[in-house]
C-alpha cells in the first residue's frame, strides 16, 4: 500500500510503485477530471499540481510522489469559491470542447500562484506546455491577460 495526500486527503493506494499517478486518479479513486490523451507528456491534459508545479500524470509513476502534495482540478476551488483561474475561464468562456481545459487551468493556477512577476511573454511560452485541439489559444490568452 501506499499513501498520496490528494486534494488534501490522504489515501491508501493497492497499486504497484511505478503506476502512473493518472491512473491512480482515473482508475482507484474516480477523480476523473485529468484527461488521457497522448501518453508522453507532450499535450497536457493530465496536468496535475505537485507540490504546487504542474505535471503531467500519465508518466509520472506513484513512487517519486509518496510525500508529495497532490491537487487535480476538483480540489482548486469549490462551488462557493473558485480559484480566480477558474473565474477568468468561465468570464473569457474559455473552453469549446473542454478536453484539454484541465490541463490548460492547472498550468495558469501553478504559474498565478507561483510567479508573480513574470512578464506575459514568459507566461504564454510556459503556457505552450499544452496543446489544444479546439484552438482556443485566443481565448486562453484573454482570459491570461486578466490574471496578469
Amino acid at each position: 500500500m501506499i499513501t498520496l495526500t490528494i486534494n488534501n486527503e490522504k489515501y491508501q493506494i493497492d497499486a504497484s510503485s511505478e503506476t502512473p499517478l493518472l491512473w491512480v486518479l482515473r482508475d482507484h479513486l474516480n477523480l476523473k477530471g485529468s484527461k488521457y490523451s497522448c501518453g508522453i507528456a507532450a499535450c497536457g491534459a493530465c496536468k496535475v499540481l505537485v507540490d504546487g508545479n504542474a505535471v503531467p500524470s500519465c508518466v509520472l509513476p506513484i513512487a517519486s510522489v509518496i510525500d508529495a502534495k497532490i491537487t487535480t482540478i476538483e480540489g482548486l476551488g469549490t462551488a462557493e469559491e473558485l480559484h480566480p483561474v477558474q473565474k477568468a475561464w468561465i468570464k473569457e468562456n474559455v473552453p469549446q470542447c473542454g478536453y484539454c481545459q484541465t490541463g490548460q487551468i492547472i498550468t495558469a493556477v501553478s504559474i498565478y500562484d507561483k510567479h508573480d512577476n513574470l512578464k506575459k511573454d514568459e507566461v504564454l511560452s510556459i503556457m505552450n506546455s499544452n496543446i489544444c485541439r479546439c484552438g482556443t489559444y485566443d481565448r486562453i490568452k484573454k482570459a491570461l491577460d486578466g490574471l496578469f
